[in-house]
Parts: structure tokens; sequence; C-alpha cells
């Protein structure tokens, strides 16, 4: 299971849409406070539809309180930041990994990025762009790490409902 950090997430719709994606993923969502709105907001759960009641996840009151209560994240922990060098896909996400993104305004604070050199990872984008919406970019390292390992757990193969493939 790969697990997901939002630090200070701001805006509902995003931090629903990506719950939702890690119900989808086998994922395991961790919000750190302080956050722009509250869990039971009507824009969260819209987004979230009605999967948000199935979704594994965990509240912290602060970054020092999630790395007391997940001690080894410390050493799996991989920091999605428009600031990294290296690009999502050079390197090897481990299960049981952590991933952290920012808050939308103002992403990963230096003080935590300055000693992930080696663990931080961005996703290409154009010159002229500062960021990528916060769900796209946790959807596209999400499913990096999951292809990575092969899609574990994960329903590989679909079916049409009314018709049969050829």
């Amino acid at each position: 299971m790969v697990n997901i950090v939002l630090l200070e997430p701001e805006i509902p719709a995003n931090t629903g849409n990506i719950g939702r994606t890690c119900l989808a993923a086998g994922a395991r969502l961790h919000l750190i406070e302080p956050m722009g709105f509250k869990v039971n907001d009507k824009m969260l759960k819209r987004a979230g539809l009605d999967y948000w009641k199935d979704l594994d996840f965990t509240i912290y009151d602060c970054y020092n309180s999630f790395l007391e209560q997940n001690p080894v994240a410390a050493e799996k922990m991989y920091m999605a930041t428009t600031k990294a060098k290296k690009n999502y896909t050079q390197v090897n996400y481990e299960p049981g990994c952590y991933i952290m993104f920012g808050k939308e305004s103002a992403g990963i604070p230096e003080e935590i990025l300055v000693n992930s050199k080696e663990t931080a990872v961005r996703i290409p984008m154009g010159q002229n762009i500062r960021s990528l919406n916060l769900s796209n970019s946790v959807a596209i390292v999400l499913y990096e790490a999951m292809r990575q390992n092969q899609f574990y757990g994960m329903q590989l193969e679909g079916e049409l409902h009314r018709l049969l493939w050829e």
C-alpha cells in the first residue's frame, strides 16, 4: 500500500478528488492540519462522492504529530515538489512508501524539503506554469507508484455492461 500525505490542504474539492483516487488505488490518505476546510465540508464529500465513508484516512494536528505516529515515514518519504531535481519516474516507490504533497498555494515548506534532495520528485511541465492542480498531481505520481508495484491488489481487467468483447 502507498501512503499519500497532504500537508495543510486548502481546497476541499481537491481533497475529495484525492480521497477518491486513494480509494481507487488502495492507498491510505494522511491529512495534516491546518486545513482550509472541515472533513464534513459538503464540497469535500461532493468531490469524493459516496466513497468518502470507505476511505482509509487519518487527520493529524501538525507535521510533527504525523511523524511521531508514523515513524517509518521519515525513511520512506518522497516529496512531490516543483523544486525537485528528479523526475517522479526516476525513483523506485517501494510498498509502504509515503508521498507528500504540499498545500496548493505554497507547496511543501523548504524547511522540510532541504534534507530530502534524493527523495524530492517533480512532474515535468512547461516553463510558463507554476504548478499542476493538486489532485491531478497526486493521481499522476500515485499511479506511477502503483505501476512500479504491478498495480498490486487492483482490478486489472474490465467488462462491458451490455455487450461482449469480440
